[in-house]
């Protein structure tokens, strides 16, 4: 079964960049979708990122749209979320998600969708 495991959290200012990653086990992201979701304390999971299995579609969700680019380096098993320009607002605890790429299954903003979660690293923006 595959498995992902998220690293690059942390502290950091307003106005800050930060870089998450997501490598993955037991599997390969080559033929699967990877996602971003975060999750505030009180909210509800909200999608962040998502990126095709061989990175041909990429979608983000509108509030990080201009300030956050996702990226995947299969030979490395590996999907990444840089962040600029980080607001306060951004803090949450970030996820990585992955999607099996069978026939007919795209990359999505579903979490539902995603078949394999990471266990999540937090990312606190101070104003």
């Amino acid at each position: 079964q595959m498995h992902v495991a998220e690293s690059g959290g942390g502290l950091v200012q307003a106005g800050d960049s930060l870089t998450l990653s997501c490598v993955a086990s037991g599997g390969f992201f080559g033929n699967h979708h990877g996602g971003w979701f975060r999750q505030a304390p009180g909210k509800e999971r909200e999608f962040v990122a998502g990126i095709s299995w061989n990175s041909d579609r990429i979608i983000y969700g509108d509030s990080v749209k201009g300030r956050f680019t996702i990226s995947k380096d299969n030979a490395k098993n590996t999907v990444r979320l840089q962040m600029n320009s980080l607001k306060p607002e951004d803090t949450a605890l970030y996820y990585c998600a992955a999607r099996e790429a069978l026939a007919g299954r795209v990359v999505t903003s579903t979490a539902s969708d995603y078949d394999y979660w990471g266990q999540g690293t937090q990312v606190t923006v101070s104003s």
